[in-house]
């Protein structure tokens, strides 16, 4: 079995946030979705588990943080090309997410922007050119 990740944040909203994360382009697990939680599929390998703030205070003693007004972490996402890191933060806009909360990052050989979901967490989407990746870096300017 492939190793996975499975990222879990508190949502105040259930069905927004699945609308959000279905617009990044996640499907559905319901195998592991109820009234509590949404198993959000990125990938096979990778999921975002969405739990009510209830649900999720059954993990955890702490403080439920305010996505808003702290950070905790950033979620960073790649993309295949430069023009789907664009696309991806507008679907996310639209699904009622907030583009650039950092601002945007050009490098040459890696463009990114980022997306705020409806709770604050921020996620940045990227695209990498393929060379650089492999660690071609020949004509990158670093």
């Amino acid at each position: 079995m492939s190793k996975m990740i499975f990222i879990n944040l508190p949502v105040t909203d259930l069905d927004a946030s699945t609308r959000f994360y279905e617009a990044l382009g996640a499907s559905r697990n319901p195998q592991f979705s109820n009234e509590n939680a949404a198993c959000m599929m990125l990938c096979d390998t990778i999921g975002v588990m969405i739990l009510t703030h209830g649900y999720y205070r059954t993990f955890t003693s702490r403080t439920i943080a305010d996505a808003r007004a702290t950070s905790q972490m950033l979620l960073a996402l790649t993309v295949e090309a430069r023009a789907d890191v664009d696309r991806m933060v507008g679907a996310g806009v639209t699904a009622g997410g907030r583009a650039d909360p950092n601002p945007p990052q050009d490098h040459g050989f890696m463009w990114s922007r980022s997306v705020e979901d409806p709770d604050g967490h921020v996620w940045e989407i990227f695209w990498m050119d393929p060379a650089a990746a492999a660690g071609d870096t020949t004509g990158v300017d670093a």
